[in-house]
């Protein structure tokens, strides 16, 4: 499958809605929440006024004229928060498009624009039973931290 990746556009910033409730891991046999949960002021740290900080840096993964993911990054004080010159990454694929080195890709893609923006890490936070542990792990993050039910995790760049 053919696919690119590049800046997100200031026009394309209201995916990252769709994007962010992607990135909800829902465990087996377990109902989705409503699509209304991002609203919570805990997700919406995620979203919210994105581009308007210079600390602010999105690409998209494009298929064919489609945007089929998304990965992202701001200093926030979210979950996977370390510290306020640490931006945290947020990262989501339409499940179709999963499991296609995509996502890999993107990782790859934003740690060198951060880089390039003199960042020295970038952190994230994710459940442990959440498949995407062994990706972030392959991609060279770290766990740092972790609680009962997540792991924080550092990628040096």
């Amino acid at each position: 499958m053919h696919y690119s990746i590049r800046e997100l556009q200031k026009h394309e910033y209201p995916l990252l809605n769709d994007f962010l409730y992607e990135a909800i891991f829902i465990p087996k046999g377990v109902e989705p929440p409503p699509k209304s949960i991002i609203l919570s002021p805990e997700l919406q740290v995620y979203v919210a006024r994105f581009g308007e900080s210079k600390a602010d840096h999105g690409l998209a993964a494009e298929v064919d004229g489609k945007i089929v993911g998304a990965v992202w990054t701001r200093i926030m004080n979210d979950y996977g928060h370390i510290d306020d010159a640490t931006p945290s990454l947020a990262i989501s694929l339409y499940k179709e498009y999963r499991g296609l080195g995509i996502g890999t890709a993107m990782m790859k893609a934003i740690f060198n624009l951060l880089k390039s923006h003199g960042y020295q890490q970038v952190s994230l936070s994710v459940q442990k039973a959440n498949y995407a542990v062994r990706l972030y792990l392959k991609a060279g993050f770290e766990i740092v931290r972790q609680n009962e039910e997540e792991y924080i995790m550092v990628h040096y760049l």
